[in-house]
């Protein structure tokens, strides 16, 4: 008699019997996972490719360094409304679908944005090329979630995440040495091509669905599935831990600069630049954590991560640049493991508590950006106010909350879908 499949819940389940999806260290796992880390790469090379060239464009266009941010913020708000559209839309379309026109989407967009005419048309171009980027996160986990047998789920995302890491990195320091030995048009173009680049490898190596069924408008009932996403207690609380979390990195990023060109430091901008290479940890910590998670469970390795961030962020007190470095290494890597295990979380739980997958990475998604953005002006004013000893109680007081709502969710049940 043959053992029948064990029901698909929300944690992985170590001693799971045999199930649909592939496995970790077969051919079609190992292709999903080269074409997703780049796939992840690229969104965030992207998504933050103008950050290190605002004093360029400053320049180029005659703009404040308040107008000059848009081009971020722009970005993002584009991205956050293209998640509200491309996670229904992927319920009838398909993932893989959307995952490639997403990427081909964005890239093509980048190739135009060294060519903007005006500050109007750049800001257009950036909001244009946030909406279509959303194609990848917003469904991204939930293609994991069908195509992959359980035992890697969490690994499994946090590799994607960590390529998202790689992609944080790549964006900043590609782009600025080009702009300074060339002009800001041709450090947007480097990106651009890298994009290209990578649309071709995500086309050549990621595998069609098999596991993914289509869907009519009329048979989704987004009703019920988005009341599903949205008061499942551990999905809310999953929701705002993302959202702190960023906001945490972001304050401590953002006013880093600020700290690092005064005294007693005194650094370029080229130098501060090269504070970003602790990005790779990202990469590590959150491959390692989903490793681990897949192991022992996401509830007891996620509250470690806010606990290695919290203790990065304290690291920055002092002035010496090595304390600096080293607690910026801390809160990169403990960030990205919170991230990566909260983001593969959303997908398990919704699925298990009757929601859509691609629906609740949507609203995570829409939480994290969000809480980047309000946060981040926060941290602005904290800066203001209480120079670096602002800055670091806002993104402490962040973390700790992220912390305490990791560990409350040990108290939720585990949610099993039959």
């Amino acid at each position: 008699m043959s053992t029948p499949a064990a029901p698909a819940g929300e944690s992985a389940a170590p001693h799971a019997t045999a199930a649909a999806g592939h496995r970790p260290g077969s051919r079609e796992y190992r292709r999903i996972m080269v074409a997703l880390m780049l796939a992840g790469m690229v969104t965030f090379v992207l998504l933050y490719d103008t950050q290190a060239l605002l004093p360029a464009l400053c320049t180029s266009f005659q703009v404040t360094p308040t107008q000059a941010t848009l081009s971020m913020s722009l970005a993002t708000a584009g991205l956050g409304l293209g998640l509200l559209v491309v996670g229904p839309a992927s319920e009838m379309f398909g993932r893989t679908r959307l995952i490639h026109a997403g990427v081909w989407a964005a890239a093509l967009v980048a190739l135009l944005c060294p060519f903007a005419w005006s500050w109007n048309s750049l800001l257009a171009l950036r909001f244009l090329q946030g909406f279509v980027l959303a194609g990848l996160p917003a469904v991204a986990t939930a293609y994991l979630r069908e195509e992959l047998h359980r035992s890697g789920h969490a690994r499994a995302a946090g590799i994607y995440i960590g390529g998202t890491a790689l992609g944080g990195m790549v964006g900043r320091l590609l782009t600025a040495p080009i702009t300074d030995a060339l002009s800001w048009r041709w450090g947007l173009g480097a990106a651009a091509a890298l994009a290209l680049a990578c649309a071709v490898a995500v086309g050549l190596t990621l595998p069609p669905s098999t596991n993914f069924r289509p869907r009519r408008w009329g048979e989704i009932g987004f009703g019920a599935m988005s009341r599903a996403v949205l008061t499942d207690p551990a999905l809310r609380r999953l929701y705002v831990v993302g959202a702190c979390a960023i906001g945490a990195l972001v304050i401590v990023f953002n006013n880093l600069g600020f700290r690092l060109v005064g005294a007693p430091h005194h650094l370029g901008i080229g130098a501060i630049s090269l504070f970003y290479l602790v990005y790779p940890l990202g990469t590590l910590s959150s491959t390692v954590a989903g490793a681990w998670a897949d192991r022992i469970g996401r509830r007891a390795v996620m509250p470690a991560g806010c606990l290695l961030a919290v203790g990065g962020v304290a690291l920055t007190i002092p002035d010496s640049l090595l304390s600096i470095v080293l607690g910026l290494a801390g809160l990169i890597a403990g960030f990205f493991v919170v991230h990566g295990i909260a983001s593969g979380w959303v997908a398990a739980r919704a699925h298990a508590a009757g929601g859509s997958a691609s629906q609740a990475a949507s609203f995570y998604l829409i939480a994290y950006y969000a809480g980047a953005s309000v946060f981040g002006s926060l941290g602005s004013s904290a800066w203001s106010a209480g120079g670096w000893t602002g800055t670091v109680a806002l993104a402490l007081g962040l973390m700790v909350v992220a912390g305490l709502l990791s560990l409350s969710l040990r108290n939720i049940p585990v949610l099993v879908q039959h």
